[in-house]
């Protein structure tokens, strides 16, 4: 027995209630893209780390030892006396050698500089890819929200319903309605039954994601909290125009890249200048074939040098260069137009619907109270036997359904006040 019960203990729900900045930082620690958006800002530093090394000195050292059999040793030159070479020989020979740029016409500096750049906007790709996680988050979580509330306000009609059905129930064994007037009842019961199950298995099927999204167990049933707080005041359109401006990630590294374009032009005019470099070398030459040589048998000259070089074809090979890199810089500058454009426009739509969707609340409040009046003056009429059932039940369904447009109005408002921060690029400051 005890074995059979272990699977259900294991797979038992769990209930977790969640506001929805708790919901967006748990979604922003558990996500697998935004680990990846820090991976990519850890290998932009270690480039950067990379390039300033570019810049220091560079360094060599090596030893040599010759072993030379001589069987042949004795030389002779015209009529002089002959030469008696050992008939072997053995050398060690060690040099170390240090090289140091000193002007590659800006090169490296403008490399590093770039680089730095290109790890910025690594880190603008990572607080955007926040800002989509932190709206999926936002997006999920409303979602959530529409379905609880709609379950509630069903389950009020399924409550109303009932009452209303055993009343029927009871007019009819007093003889005041006919059997049809029951069977309309338990008709509209079935009807918001299915709706129900309808809700609860979509509310499972957002649930499910959402714990996905949040990094929580499968099996965690999220309860919102504070998701009905009261809708934001926002100000002017012209206020989160040069917000978004200021902070929209996109518009920010189109002008990093512009940056990155103008030391790619630097860095390729450079090429046209000299190069001077400074080294100094160390030679060991020990031809006694001993490891350790005594005094006066071995040599070590140390050389300091200076060296200028000019590819003077670069003059007029690398005219074209130039010329290519400044058009991408143009190009850039495009995009970034045609992209700022696109944000004002998306963001007077976000602007405008979130005013529409301010307004749909005030009727849709409006028509609550008209809905409620109406479903007392036909629950009266119908308790005096003057309505049908049917103007009953219609007046029933109005006002539910008034009621859970309300709610759904007010979670697509409090969506709608989302997007239009997202489009600033501000979400996950204002959540």
């Amino acid at each position: 027995m005890i074995g059979l019960a272990m699977p259900f203990i294991l797979q038992a729900q769990t209930t977790k209630q969640l506001s929805l900045q708790e919901a967006v930082d748990l979604g922003i620690a558990n996500s697998k893209n935004l680990k990846l958006s820090q991976q990519k800002i850890d290998e932009a530093i270690a480039k950067l780390a990379t390039v300033k090394d570019n810049a220091l000195p560079t360094a060599t050292a090596s030893f040599m030892y010759n072993h030379a059999e001589i069987p042949t040793n004795t030389l002779k030159i015209g009529e002089g006396n002959p030469i008696h070479l050992p008939s072997r020989a053995d050398a060690f020979v060690g040099t170390a050698a240090v090289q140091e740029l000193v002007y590659g016409g800006g090169k490296l500096k403008y490399a590093q500089e770039s680089t730095k750049l290109l790890k910025e906007v690594a880190v603008l790709d990572a607080d955007k890819n926040k800002e989509e996680v932190s709206y999926a988050v936002v997006n999920g979580y409303f979602s959530l929200y529409k379905l609880l509330q709609s379950k509630k306000v069903v389950a009020q009609n399924l409550t109303a319903i009932a009452k209303q059905l055993k009343q029927a129930q009871r007019f009819y064994e007093q003889g005041l309605v006919t059997k049809n007037d029951v069977l309309r009842f338990q008709l509209q019961q079935a009807n918001v039954s299915l709706t129900e199950m309808e809700i609860e298995n979509n509310r499972k099927i957002v649930n499910y994601n959402l714990d996905i999204l949040l990094g929580l167990p499968e099996n965690t049933d999220i309860e919102t909290k504070g998701a009905d707080d009261t809708l934001p005041q926002i100000g002017t359109l012209a206020n989160y125009l040069g917000t978004a401006m200021s902070n929209r990630q996109e518009l920010q590294q189109l002008g990093i890249q512009h940056k990155v374009a103008d030391y790619n032009i630097k860095s390729i005019k450079a090429n046209m200048l000299p190069t001077v470099g400074l080294g100094a070398n160390l030679y060991y030459v020990n031809p006694s074939g001993k490891f350790i040589p005594s005094s006066q048998q071995y040599i070590m000259p140390i050389t300091l040098g200076a060296n200028i070089s000019w590819n003077i074809a670069s003059l007029w090979s690398n005219k074209n260069k130039v010329a290519e890199a400044k058009i991408q810089q143009l190009e850039i500058d495009t995009q970034k137009e045609i992209l700022t454009d696109n944000v004002k426009t998306e963001l007077n739509r976000n602007y405008q619907n979130y005013q529409l969707a301010i307004q749909k609340i005030a009727v849709l409040e409006t028509s609550i109270a008209q809905a409620s009046e109406n479903d007392r003056l036909l629950e009266s009429k119908y308790q005096n036997n003057i309505a049908s059932a049917i103007d009953r039940i219609d007046a029933e369904t109005l006002l539910y359904q008034a009621k859970i447009n309300l709610e759904l109005a007010k979670a697509d408002a409090k969506l709608a006040y989302y997007t239009l921060l997202k489009s600033t690029g501000k979400i996950s400051q204002n959540n």
